[in-house]
């Protein structure tokens, strides 16, 4: 309790107070900066992985920013039972692009919005019954599954800096142009990493990004003339691209809904702490249930907007404790921001030009993160012989299907679909043997 209250002290602004229009607007600013790439990567990497044209690649970047608004004041505001009532920033979720992309490979944007929307009831559930659910997704589990997150998205990065898939098609994949603007963008965003300003730190990834985008337009790889418009507004048009539902997309991508409710767990309690309210008891029980099941109903209402599962950034609680502001109300804010940002297609179509090794200079150091995150969580338990044998075969199975994925070809198409995202394989074999392995030490 002596932390909270050390922590309270620090809080110059709590969550109910409201800030002054100029200290908010700021405050805002540098959530926004903070979580502005971070919205926008997944729609870029799954529009680039799926070779989706530049007019529907700017429209998801536009429903992303759109999406993640609306996401974010629920949270922030709190209507009836969903949201936490505190500054708990929404933004596309990382977790879910391996297995989105599996999806929409299978069947296209309809499939993909059509399973992420089902799926979505699986975190809602688990917000109704959290104590039960805890206990079969444990630290473990969850630290396993989000280290193979971050194993497999390398994987996507790293096609990323040799050109992408467009490169591939043509032959120019892997060329010292596109390894040389991968590296340089990766270099920058760790050279601005270590800076002592907190500014330059905190906007390490946009100058790393920005430098790479100039210099890739210098050396004519990008082609403004390819866009018809930047002007006018994206009207959100719910379900623009259809629906479809597949049982086994929906397997893969609600397992990744059990573990991000467990992640939002964590981050809600961060949050609470940082800000200075109780961690525990029943005023807590309620905010995270109310936080997870607003994760939930967000990913549903994304679909809805044409956009991908909405999770919370654990990012806004370092910039909380940054800035001293915990006012739920410099969300409302940010919220305004990301819904004007994705109302404008200039912003999308923009970032939709932006070539891919430029992106993958930068993911493939997030993604690297995504891992260290899931080690460090891993790190925290106790490794016993059931740890290391659960540890051992989900890294295992998980992997192998991840590196060799030809070992499922003659497995049935339902069974295929499953099991061809080491997430899946990985995340189900965590779960069943962190549940029937015993041994008696």
């Amino acid at each position: 309790m002596s932390t909270n209250k050390q922590v309270s002290s620090a809080i110059i602004y709590g969550i109910e107070d409201r800030p002054p229009f100029k200290e908010a607007f700021f405050a805002a600013l540098q959530h926004l900066l903070a979580i502005f790439v971070a919205i926008i990567t997944p729609p870029l990497i799954i529009a680039g992985a799926l070779n989706l044209d530049l007019e529907t690649t700017g429209f998801l970047v536009s429903m992303a920013l759109f999406a993640s608004g609306i996401s974010t004041f629920i949270q922030c505001k709190r209507v009836g039972p969903i949201g936490t009532g505190l500054l708990c920033i929404q933004g596309t979720s990382f977790s879910f692009i391996g297995p989105i992309i599996s999806t929409g490979l299978l069947g296209g944007l309809p499939l993909i919005f059509g399973v992420c929307m089902a799926g979505s009831v699986v975190e809602m559930l688990i917000s109704r019954i959290l104590k039960y659910a805890k206990r079969i997704i444990t630290p473990l589990v969850s630290g396993i599954v989000v280290t193979l997150i971050g194993m497999s998205l390398v994987k996507v990065g790293i096609t990323a800096c040799g050109g992408g898939v467009g490169a591939k098609a043509n032959g120019t994949f892997g060329s010292f142009e596109y390894l040389g603007l991968a590296a340089l963008v990766l270099v920058l965003i760790i050279f601005f990493n270590r800076s002592t300003n907190k500014y330059l730190r905190m906007s390490s990834i946009v100058i790393g990004l920005v430098v790479g985008y100039v210099i890739a337009y210098f050396m004519g790889m990008i082609d403004f003339s390819s866009v018809q418009s930047y002007s006018g507004v994206n009207i959100p048009v719910p379900f623009k691209y259809g629906l479809a539902f597949d049982w086994s997309s929906f397997i893969a991508i609600g397992l990744i809904y059990m573990i991000t409710a467990i992640e939002a767990y964590g981050d809600i309690t961060a949050n609470s702490m940082i800000s200075g309210e109780p961690v525990e008891g029943e005023k807590f029980i309620k905010r995270v249930s109310g936080g997870i099941l607003a994760d939930g109903f967000n990913s549903f209402l994304a679909g809805v907007f044409n956009s991908f599962p909405n999770s919370v950034f654990a990012q806004n609680n370092g910039m909380i404790q940054l800035t001293g502001v915990a006012s739920r109300y410099v969300g409302y804010y940010i919220a305004a921001f990301l819904v004007i940002l994705g109302l404008f297609p200039a912003v999308g179509l923009v970032f939709s030009l932006m070539p891919e090794p430029v992106l993958g200079g930068a993911t493939l150091l997030m993604f690297g993160t995504v891992a260290a995150a899931g080690i460090r969580i891993i790190a925290s338990q106790n490794i016993n012989r059931k740890a290391t044998l659960v540890i051992a075969l989900s890294f295992s199975l998980g992997l192998s299907v991840e590196l060799i994925p030809e070992i499922l070809a003659y497995c049935p198409d339902t069974i295929k679909n499953i099991f061809s995202s080491g997430i899946t394989t990985g995340g189900l074999t965590a779960i069943l043997a962190n549940a029937l392995i015993h041994i008696k030490e």
